[in-house]
């Protein structure tokens, strides 16, 4: 069997995804133990007005994605790889066992919390379709020799699917540049931080300082890490890789490459949305990439064992 969880980061939020999870037992069980590990309903946190906080999305995101892992392990899909990215990164330890789920959820409210007050406001990401790494970054060189305020590549999605980070103005007049010099399309994320650059710097710091003494085990699974794209095997490079995640490019489509190079037939997509599910699809046409957000979960099970069977 060759099945991969992949867990998708901010901006794949929409209002009511948690209250859209399946109905499953171990879905509610995960419910119980988060708002229990909380103190607080997590079902409030995808209302209009929660999805205006970086630290609700971030946790909102967390739970969505080891609900919906827990659940296909309770139906016998057991992943052999998992990755997520940004914040997916954290669902993505707890589903291979290298962290626990209480944990992450604490050490996902203070990395956000981290964020949110490093920049509480006029920062975000913009997604730069048709253009690739090099031609964004020689982009970024230009905008700042002309006097804007820098950009920062911070996420390779794909060849040609590239997000930067920075400040509103500097990401409006760098978008403007993009779509002059070919780009496809350049959009604005739904996220309120200067994600995975130099910006955060501080706030990765102060998170692996406060996560020195949090336990984390070698993996059950193969854990493939953000910013090198690459599997890691012990308990502190798992540690550091989400400590540290915040502040470096998340190159996800080297995770990507490395899981389909590894034999990874099937990728399942935690809720919510099917970004990194279109990603799969358009750059490797030959696995099968399901989005668990778009098929009942009985019906999602079904099609992940029936292609198992036919790659075994």
């Amino acid at each position: 069997m060759t099945l991969a969880l992949v867990f998708p980061g901010q901006g794949a939020q929409s209002p009511g995804f948690l209250h859209k999870l399946p109905q499953h037992d171990a879905v509610r069980a995960t419910l119980a133990e988060a708002s229990a590990a909380l103190g607080f309903d997590v079902l409030t946190l995808d209302s209009d007005d929660g999805l205006r906080s970086t630290i609700a999305v971030q946790i909102g995101l967390t739970v969505a994605g080891v609900a919906v892992a827990r659940a296909l392990v309770r139906d016998g899909l057991v992943p052999q790889f998992c990755a997520g990215l940004s914040v997916g990164a954290y669902a993505a330890a707890v589903s291979c066992e290298a962290l626990t789920f209480g944990d992450a959820l604490h050490m996902v409210r203070k990395r956000a919390e981290l964020m949110e007050s490093a920049w509480p406001s006029g920062y975000g990401l913009t997604a730069v379709a048709g253009l690739s790494e090099t031609q964004v970054e020689t982009l970024a060189q230009a905008h700042a020799r002309d006097g804007g305020e820098a950009v920062y590549v911070a996420n390779v999605n794909a060849p040609r699917q590239i997000v930067v980070a920075g400040a509103d103005a500097a990401l409006e007049a760098f978008a403007a540049r993009a779509l002059a010099a070919g780009a496809r399309k350049a959009q604005r994320l739904e996220v309120a931080v200067p994600s995975h650059c130099e910006l955060l710097a501080d706030a990765a710091d102060a998170l692996a300082t406060w996560a020195r003494d949090v336990p984390f085990s070698a993996p059950r699974s193969v854990y493939v890490d953000n910013r090198g794209g690459r599997p890691l095997h012990s308990a502190d490079a798992i540690r550091a890789d989400l400590a540290t995640n915040m502040r470096y490019t998340v190159r996800w489509y080297d995770a990507l490459t490395v899981m389909i190079e590894s034999g990874a037939s099937v990728l399942v997509e935690a809720p919510p949305g099917q970004v990194l599910t279109d990603i799969a699809r358009g750059q490797y046409p030959e696995a099968a990439a399901l989005a668990a957000s778009t098929l009942p979960l009985e019906r999602l099970v079904a099609i992940v064992r029936r292609r198992l069977g036919e790659v075994a």
